[in-house]
């Protein structure tokens, strides 16, 4: 499935579009360069999925990883941009993270050979020559 949108806020209504469709166990993998939305795209995520339209949500490029309570069980969301290893996803929780919560990815080539298979890969590419436009690719694998 492919989404265009020509807003930031067109972007957070796609991720708010998304979240109703996601259960425990499933692994969203956000792909895209920097400055594309990924952090965006997982924060409205977040916030639709906790019900916490005003949820602070700060990007875990620093910690790697932050968790939250939703209705449905934990949240994770991983900004693997800093790691150097992808050994390393082991200290972070990884494995717990696969087994009872919504796990949100951004930069998952860090992942290496750890990798899922079954995941949601979505994929924000810039659109056209306006900086707002995204290109939203959407590839359901969890099956």
């Amino acid at each position: 499935m492919d989404i265009k949108t020509a807003s930031e806020a067109q972007t957070i209504e796609a991720a708010q579009q998304l979240a109703p469709t996601l259960k425990t166990a499933d692994i969203i993998l956000l792909n895209g360069t920097l400055g594309m939305g990924k952090t965006v795209f997982a924060r409205a995520l977040i916030r639709a999925l906790t019900h916490a339209p005003e949820l602070e949500v700060p990007s875990p490029t620093f910690t790697l990883v932050q968790t939250y309570d939703s209705q449905n069980g934990p949240i994770h969301h991983y900004d693997l941009y800093r790691l150097e290893d992808p050994e390393e996803i082991f200290d972070l929780g990884w494995e717990d993270s696969l087994a009872d919560a919504i796990t949100i990815v951004e930069w998952p080539d860090r992942l290496g050979p750890y990798k899922p298979a079954r995941t949601l890969d979505i994929t924000i590419l810039a659109g056209d020559n306006n900086g707002n436009t995204r290109q939203i690719q959407i590839e359901d694998k969890r099956t």
